[in-house]
């Protein structure tokens, strides 16, 4: 385990953000070889790195990470905290963090694999373990699969893709779910343009700021007053810019807006009701330009396959005990993953476990102030390296021995 709590300080303290993971995706390479067994692909839809293990007849098995970080200014103190910076796919300078968990999904899956090979006695199969870059965009997966992951670069298709994803919880606590565990998402800017001028002068302009401003108010009605309180919904506005000094009214706004949803009607009713809001607040503002929508990402709904949860659920519930939970809320965080299977027409499930220290959650839980303890996205998230490593690597192995063998799980 030591080699690998190192291992994973070197991922957090050396994050890259996506689709220029090649660093990241080189020392995985390397890892992977070490263990000698492993044919191993890289450079697959962009810096993806996948090993193979075949180890006689059976089931092929995908257990998967991702291995990029985020735009984020770290505030963890840590000593290994992130002092990275590192120019983006559009050339501009961003510190870079790894808040999200990815640095613990690649530690988890690489040790994982060294364990597996370990027990290769105990199973029969092919072991499959894929590294995707970009899924914080939600283009990994599908890059890979476009790039001819099972066909060009000769990767047997799977039988059960299965995913994992450290979360703001307890640690050592594993959950998942029947249906959907994670919402839909969708992403796009929207440009509005109007006549700048003189800050003295704002008679003489149409003001793109206070244009975006009412959009933005007005944007936070759709899911409060149209869509059903019972239905699974977000809407967040992530970024509004508008000009570069005080005293300069610009001629144009942009404006990022996110949402997560679970039902496909909810989605579609999502995307037209910004259209018709912005439309509208255009027209009602002067504007006679025509605003600019652009789709900047799409990820599906992440939903757990009932055949595979059956198995999951009674491995885990036999394994963890009181430490898992078979029926978490869907959560609107969202994942990419589970194209690997739907591409293929294969089924999938992810699971959720816990990398808050135990004091701390049972602390914050009691006083009621668990919306304190730094969740994923923020500048101070930081798993606790144990439990949550030994929790997510054992996660991993009991769920391959599971589903290369129903026969093993009375061995777990």
């Amino acid at each position: 385990m030591e080699k690998y709590m190192t291992l994973y300080k070197h991922f957090h303290e050396h994050p890259e953000l996506s689709n220029l993971e090649a660093n990241t995706a080189k020392m995985i390479a390397v890892q992977l070889s070490s263990l000698q067994a492993f044919n191993i692909t890289t450079n697959i839809g962009g810096h993806g790195v996948v090993g193979v293990l075949k180890n006689g007849p059976g089931k092929t098995i995908l257990l998967c990470a991702d291995m990029d970080a985020l735009p984020i200014l770290e505030a963890t103190g840590l000593p290994y905290s992130s002092k990275v910076t590192m120019l983006d796919a559009e050339g501009v300078m961003r510190p870079v963090m790894h808040a999200c968990g990815h640095d613990m999904h690649m530690t988890c899956l690489l040790a994982a694999a060294e364990t597996l090979l370990k027990l290769k006695q105990m199973w029969s199969g092919t072991l499959i373990v894929l590294f995707q870059p970009a899924e914080e965009p939600g283009t990994g997966a599908k890059a890979m699969v476009d790039d001819g992951l099972y066909d060009k670069h000769k990767i047997p298709v799977p039988d059960y893709v299965l995913g994992q994803h450290v979360m703001a919880t307890r640690a050592g606590s594993v959950g998942s779910k029947m249906g959907t565990i994670m919402a839909g998402a969708d992403s796009m800017k929207i440009t509005l343009f109007r006549v700048g001028g003189h800050g003295s002068q704002p008679h003489r302009t149409i003001d793109p700021a206070v244009m975006a401003a009412h959009v933005v108010v007005r944007l936070q009605t759709l899911i409060s007053r149209e869509i059903n309180p019972s239905d699974t919904s977000v809407l967040t506005v992530g970024s509004l810019q508008a000009g570069q000094t005080e005293n300069i009214i610009a001629d144009s706004a942009e404006i990022g807006v996110d949402t997560r949803s679970v039902r496909p009607e909810t989605r579609e009713k999502l995307l037209a009701s910004i259209r018709r809001i912005i439309k509208a607040e255009c027209e009602a503002s002067g504007s006679t330009v025509a605003p600019i929508f652009k789709m900047t990402r799409h990820l599906p709904n992440t939903v757990n396959d009932e055949s595979m949860m059956r198995t999951l659920v009674k491995s885990f519930s036999e394994y963890f005990e009181n430490d898992f939970d078979a029926n978490i809320p869907t959560t609107t965080i969202s994942e990419d993953f589970s194209v690997l299977a739907t591409s293929q027409g294969r089924p999938c499930a992810s699971w959720h476990w816990g990398g808050i220290e135990e004091g701390l959650w049972d602390q914050r839980l009691k006083e009621g102030r668990i919306d304190d303890i730094p969740a994923n996205h923020t500048a101070r998230f930081a798993p606790v390296i144990q439990p949550t490593m030994q929790t997510g690597i054992h996660a991993l192995c009991v769920a391959a021995l599971a589903f290369f063998d129903d026969k093993l799980q009375h061995k777990l």
